[in-house]
């Protein structure tokens, strides 16, 4: 998940044929470099024109994926090299700079599993090589279970924590760090293969590494997808998808959405409401009792995830569905999905705030609510790696803002420093151990000052910290939860 909060990216991209004066390289002729064949093919890699957050023109190496030719004019989707696939687009020649072109390596088939020869041409350094990295703190770690201490510290610092020496930890607990859960470069050996969404790219192929639709109509809400969705592929050429908002079903046209709306009974989430405060409420699906609208609802959530590959089976897994309430019903704004048997401690599959939500908090609420599940069960949890680039950002800030705020509530009793463990931290907040630990490292709060773990907190974290929960409005209120945990081991319960 993720966070999914996040500036909505490609803000200010142009749309194809927009091309105003660029300050880059200048446009070649569209004949002035072809393929031998006399035309631009898949896999050439070329500097594209696209404007950037800042509106300047800029010119960054994109390949070409796929071309089509509309009414004798032809379009190029491209890929940007080094950025997400949300960026991705079609654009026309006009944009390509074609003096640079690298028209892609001549390479022997070879055969395939099947025996069959490989039939994409190759782009140049097409191989991706994979760096394994080993990730190492610069100070010591401190033990689970040793005692850590506060006391004021001259200088920068106002306040800082003590830990008693410990065991070494094990290497794969010196913390998650953007290595192990970014999506973008982070594949797990061995992907789980079952449930809704699942961490996996071995059916990565050039249909699902473009978008499928251009344009979903939820609501009052028009969503420009960012990446592959397996809808059907007769909706893949239409310009709107109609989705209805309560059930989730999708349509080929307004008048089928407005069909569609006269016999939908729906006015909320299916499922039962566990969480309701103001105008948030949550809501609890069973996929296997709701199988429909949670198909439904990772096809919408596959438009915004690119580390995810969808399956159909949803009965081993939860839906909390986060909404809106009006006079109109219950608006979906976002939606996490978790394990009912996790055998790793997860407590979020995938997380997703919808782009039109995106940057208001609801992300780190959902998170928040996650791990507030987690408390009611009596359990510590983790999101599923490898999380998007957008959910790492949020969930790092949410852990950071959690333990911060733990570490400065400590009080001093009888004159002598408070002190805490790494274990009392997690079982506060629910949050796995190597998730604090990891978290510790980022902030960069592990010192070794006379035979003791200490970690500081400086006057900009402090200061950092208190700015930021002033701005953060939305809290869960763990009084609004109605929620009573099952034993999902019994089988009759599923």
């Amino acid at each position: 998940m993720a966070e999914v909060v996040s500036p909505v990216p490609g803000a200010g991209r142009r749309e194809p044929g927009e091309v105003g004066r660029a300050r880059g390289p200048p446009v070649a002729d569209p004949g002035a470099a072809l393929s031998p064949q006399g035309e631009i093919i898949e896999g050439c890699r070329l500097p594209v024109l696209r404007r950037n957050q800042d509106n300047e023109d800029e010119w960054p190496l994109a390949e070409i994926l796929s071309v089509k030719d509309i009414s004798g004019r032809k379009l190029f989707y491209v890929h940007y090299i080094d950025f997400n696939k949300r960026l991705d687009e079609w654009v026309t020649h006009e944009r390509l700079d074609l003096k640079k072109i690298q028209f892609p390596k001549k390479e022997a088939k070879t055969p395939t599993k099947n025996g069959l020869p490989g039939s994409r041409p190759g782009s140049p350094e097409r191989e991706v090589k994979r760096k394994v990295e080993v990730v190492s703190p610069a100070t010591p770690v401190p033990s689970e279970t040793a005692p850590a201490s506060v006391f004021p510290q001259n200088g920068s610092a106002r306040r800082a924590v003590a830990a008693q020496p410990g065991r070494k930890r094990k290497s794969n607990c010196l913390g998650t760090d953007e290595d192990s859960q970014d999506s973008s470069d982070g594949i797990p050996s061995a992907p789980r293969m079952t449930g809704s969404l699942v961490s996996d790219r071995s059916h990565d192929d050039i249909v699902t590494r473009m978008k499928n639709i251009e344009c979903i109509e939820l609501g009052r809400h028009r969503l420009k997808p960012w990446y592959f969705s397996p809808y059907p592929q007769e909706l893949t050429t239409l310009p709107v998808l109609y989705l209805c908002e309560f059930c989730l079903k999708y349509g080929r046209s307004l008048k089928c959405l407005q069909r569609h709306l006269t016999k939908c009974d729906l006015r909320h989430p299916p499922g039962n409401e566990i969480y309701r405060k103001g105008t948030i409420s949550f809501f609890e699906i069973d996929g296997r009792k709701n199988k429909s609208y949670s198909q439904n609802l990772c096809l919408l959530a596959k438009c915004f995830l690119d580390h995810k590959t969808l399956y159909y089976d949803t009965d081993p897994f939860l839906f909390y569905v986060m909404t809106e309430h009006d006079c109109k019903g219950f608006h979906i704004v976002g939606y996490f999905s978790k394990e009912k048997e996790s055998t790793e401690d997860y407590n979020v599959a995938c997380i997703l705030t919808l782009p039109p939500y995106q940057r208001r908090g609801y992300g780190k609420l959902l998170i928040e609510f996650s791990y507030e599940l987690s408390k009611v069960e009596g359990k510590t949890g983790t999101p599923e790696k490898p999380l998007s680039d957008l959910g790492l950002l949020s969930y790092r800030s949410y852990w950071s803002q959690t333990i911060l705020e733990i570490l400065m509530g400590l009080k001093s009793e009888s004159g002598e420093r408070p002190q805490i463990t790494i274990n009392e931290i997690s079982e506060i907040t629910s949050i796995k151990k190597e998730d604090v630990i990891s978290t510790l490292q980022y902030l960069n709060l592990i010192n070794y000052y006379k035979g003791q773990y200490i970690l500081t907190l400086s006057e900009d974290i402090v200061d950092g910290h208190e700015r930021a929960m002033l701005k953060r409005l939305l809290r869960i209120d763990s009084k609004c939860l109605h929620f009573t945990p099952k034993d999902w081991s019994k089988r009759g319960k599923w």
